[in-house]
């Protein structure tokens, strides 16, 4: 396997997609390796008056990550050094698991205890003051 670099790709069917990709050799073809493929669109905010990026997952239904696609369906693929282009996407990585407003609990957010226990020491403090 080949290094990874970040890419837009033209396919066939005309959609453009912008990933992180690492190439794949596998007996006769190439493969491209697709890390969370997105699809940007640039847009306009009337009142700002100014433009923006909308960053949408290219394929929406799926939980896989990673997608496979063929060199053969491939029209061109370009390399994106692009530091804004990057950013941008890597932000949607951080932002992407956000629409739950969920974080998972871990014993760095502070103390944790059964209900019984949090009673307790709370009926402490309010019998204190």
């Amino acid at each position: 396997m080949k290094e990874e670099f970040y890419a837009t790709i033209k396919l066939i069917s005309g959609e453009e997609v912008f990933a992180q990709v690492t190439p794949c050799e596998e007996e006769d073809r190439t493969l491209l390796i697709l890390d969370t493929p997105v699809i940007f669109e640039s847009i306009m905010i009337k009142h700002m008056g100014v433009n923006a990026m909308k960053v949408e997952p290219w394929i929406s239904l799926s939980d896989d990550s990673m997608v496979i696609i063929d060199m053969n369906k491939v029209i061109t693929i370009s390399e994106v050094k692009n530091e804004q282009i990057l950013c941008i996407y890597n932000k949607y990585l951080r932002d992407k698991d956000r629409d739950s407003n969920q974080t998972k609990v871990n014993e760095d957010m502070g103390f944790l205890s059964s209900i019984p226990e949090a009673r307790v020491n709370l009926e402490k403090l309010y019998k204190s003051s």
